[in-house]
């Protein structure tokens, strides 16, 4: 048996749990007539999960204002699918924050609006297995809420996915793709080139971007290849010289150092976006 700690509604409980300390709980009724401390039946609930942080209680408190239990046991559902879908347990925050997303993401739907998403194809090349994750959830939203989910929104899933499976920031994650989308750009600009994105090249390209902006962020450096980088600076100039000018926007965007090494990777990946570009 738990015991009550909280009542939020007549459907929605934190109670205390031997193992997980403070869970949510959510039933019909199963709040009704409950006060602290009182017992409670786990088995009576739909649906249950694990909030620790205060904050989070705080957050999903107020979301209950306004998002009704049924549609938050079905994004909770999905939770469930994910953490066994990647055999990890997810970042509790997801309970609230893609929860509210996706609220408010259906209500623009139902009203006709548009959702614009110019950072799509950088997101699924960075973080495919999530993507996909992402689109089996559209898919099952669309026939639980008769709504048809436009593409763009499932590249906004993925960031929330992710941002729980790596317990890394959202606002953090959000950063980096533009930043990636940007240097694209950048890299389309100087080189005079439209790359494909269907070309395998520019896949590499983006996850290495990415992994670079990773490695600056985390600070955990690659090994100098000084030797290579003179040999590079004399055969590719053009890209070597690319190369710098994007670690220089990396290193005011994150505000962290970024090591001599990077310009040998980037030379190296332009250099092959070069060769079958032009």
């Amino acid at each position: 048996m738990l015991s009550v700690k909280k009542v939020l509604n007549n459907n929605v409980i934190i109670a205390e749990h031997p193992d997980y300390e403070e869970v949510v709980l959510i039933g019909k009724g199963i709040g009704f007539g409950k006060n602290t401390g009182d017992e409670v039946a786990g088995e009576h609930a739909e649906k249950f999960f694990v909030l620790k942080n205060s904050e989070e209680q705080t957050q999903f408190m107020n979301l209950l204002e306004y998002v009704d239990e049924d549609f938050i046991g079905i994004i909770n559902e999905f939770v469930e699918k994910l953490e066994k879908k990647f055999g990890s347990v997810m970042n509790e925050h997801i309970h609230v924050g893609l929860t509210d997303h996706l609220y408010f993401a259906i209500k623009r739907i139902k009203q006709g609006l548009g959702i614009k998403n110019p950072f799509l194809h950088e997101t699924e090349l960075a973080y495919p297995k999530e993507y996909a994750a992402a689109t089996e959830l559209t898919e099952w939203l669309n026939e639980k809420f008769d709504v048809r989910i436009p593409e763009g929104e499932i590249g906004f899933i993925t960031l929330h996915i992710h941002s729980a499976l790596t317990n890394r920031n959202l606002a953090e994650i959000n950063l980096h793709t533009q930043l990636v989308s940007e240097l694209v750009q950048i890299i389309e600009d100087y080189l005079r080139v439209s790359i494909s994105r269907k070309d395998m090249n520019y896949l590499r390209l983006v996850r290495h971007l990415h992994h670079a902006i990773e490695r600056i962020q985390t600070e955990t450096y690659l090994e100098n290849q000084d030797s290579l980088k003179e040999v590079l600076q004399k055969e590719y100039p053009l890209c070597y010289n690319l190369s710098w000018k994007l670690m220089k926007i990396m290193q005011q965007r994150l505000h962290r150092p970024v090591p001599d090494a990077e310009a040998v990777y980037l030379t190296l990946h332009l250099q092959r976006l070069v060769s079958t570009v032009h």
